[in-house]
């Protein structure tokens, strides 16, 4: 479902934030991409999502290239990328529904939605959504008086609304304390088993991973040094992702 091939970002200060880095995804299989701070994760998931565009490799989703894509049709296809992040990101301000809704804008480009309404049509699906994340009793409630948990739950509805292939989460459960962390990560896990999602997420927490992905992959200053399963890798492979490495 997703395959990144020899992944290269130089920024134009000359700082290299990937190096012939690559990962494949498969359909219904849940990756988990750990490393230290400034290691590559979220530039080498936000290549993958097509927010960033890297100086070398390819990304292809479901067979398309993305790396040859842009404006509308670099949209469209992105639509098949759901993105979930560190912070859930919702309008506090509006329902717990209407912010799901929002996911559904990318294939609902009316002018009613250009003015800010939300496409009526599409409520049954959100519903589905925010049943499908076990928040269904809450849609009408307030999204600024969520839990942090409940918050990022509704974020991977959004996410749903999108209809995506595959899901991409960058660092989901930073924010969240260890039982909402342990919610979240059974949730993603969920979606891959169960609705055959392709799942990449980045995480700082290397016992998750070892509980709850398919893969490991190992980044290390931009480079993979190792793509595992859980049960091959030791300690000493996680620790070498942490020691004290080169400014």
């Amino acid at each position: 479902m997703i395959e990144a091939t020899s992944l290269g970002m130089r920024y134009a200060t000359g700082k290299v934030a990937l190096d012939n880095a690559s990962l494949s995804v498969a359909q219904g299989e849940m990756v988990v991409v750990l490393g230290h701070n400034g290691s590559g994760k979220s530039t080498m998931l936000r290549c993958i999502a097509g927010m960033l565009k890297p100086t070398a490799g390819s990304v292809k989703v479901a067979g398309q290239e993305m790396t040859l894509l842009s404006g509308r049709p670099l949209a469209t296809a992105r639509m098949a990328l759901g993105m979930v992040f560190q912070q859930p990101y919702l309008v506090q301000r509006r329902s717990v529904m209407a912010n799901v809704l929002s996911g559904t804008l990318g294939r609902n480009q009316t002018l009613w939605t250009a003015i800010g309404g939300l496409p009526r049509r599409e409520r049954g699906f959100a519903a589905e959504c925010l049943a499908h994340v076990g928040l269904g009793a809450l849609s009408q409630q307030r999204a600024g008086t969520l839990s942090g948990g409940q918050a990022q739950r509704v974020s991977v509805a959004r996410a749903l609304a999108q209809a995506p292939k595959a899901l991409l989460a960058d660092e989901p459960v930073a924010s969240l304390d260890p039982d909402a962390a342990e919610e979240l990560m059974r949730l993603l896990q969920r979606l891959a088993i169960e609705d055959k999602l392709a799942v990449v997420c980045v995480l700082h927490q290397p016992e998750l991973a070892l509980r709850y992905a398919d893969r490991v992959v190992g980044l290390r200053q931009g480079r993979v040094v190792f793509t595992a399963r859980p049960a091959d890798l030791t300690s000493r492979d996680i620790g070498s992702l942490y020691e004290r490495h080169a400014a």
